[in-house]
């Protein structure tokens, strides 16, 4: 069982399948090849842990903070974040298949080279992360923050950014072909593009 706070502790292949956590504090723990599958946090703080390697599927999170934490290689499948701080978080060759984030905030999140197609990422705050080589194809971006985003590369056939912030966003390095614009979208867009918008 999980302790209520820990600092600089290891939980390196600890198991806790299905365990219930609410207001749970962890700095800088190590929680590498855990199994967390079916773990439910609600507002717990991860502030800086390492997840590298850990099971965490169909896990489901409420209002639980995981700032600059490290997501290498971890399952993620069918797991659940509602309005959760994933700021700054690295999820490097995770998997991702399945995954509902609600609301909440990506923003600086590391999310290269993922398959994100159809997620539904409406009013999430994704303030300059960086999604280059992903496929955003079909998301659902409505009213999301994506304020200096990241798109090189990426794939957006399909992806609905009406009402989007793209604010300092260069439209003209993703792959925009059948995206969803607003007017304010497409000024972005020509903007990008390298057109003087009056």
């Amino acid at each position: 069982m999980l302790p209520s706070e820990a600092e600089d502790a290891s939980f390196a292949g600890v198991d806790a399948d299905g365990e219930e956590l609410e207001g749970n504090h962890f700095v800088r723990c190590s929680f590498r090849g855990a199994a967390l599958d079916g773990i439910r946090t609600t507002n717990c703080t991860f502030d800086a842990c390492d997840f590298s390697n850990a099971q965490l599927n169909g896990s489901e999170h409420e209002g639980s903070n995981f700032a600059n934490s490290i997501f290498e290689n971890v399952n993620l499948f069918g797991a659940t974040f509602e309005e959760c701080r994933l700021l700054g978080v690295t999820l490097t060759s995770a998997v991702l298949t399945g995954i509902t984030i609600t609301r909440g905030d990506l923003s600086y999140a590391l999310l290269r080279g993922h398959d994100l197609s159809a997620l539904d990422l409406r009013g999430v705050k994704a303030r300059e992360a960086d999604f280059s080589e992903s496929s955003l194809e079909d998301a659902d971006l409505r009213g999301a923050d994506l304020t200096h985003a990241i798109l090189q590369n990426t794939l957006l056939k399909g992806a609905d950014l009406r009402e989007a912030i793209l604010d300092g966003v260069n439209l003209s390095v993703a792959r925009v072909e059948g995206a969803r614009l607003d007017l304010a979208g497409a000024v972005q867009l020509a903007r990008s593009l390298g057109a003087v918008v009056d």
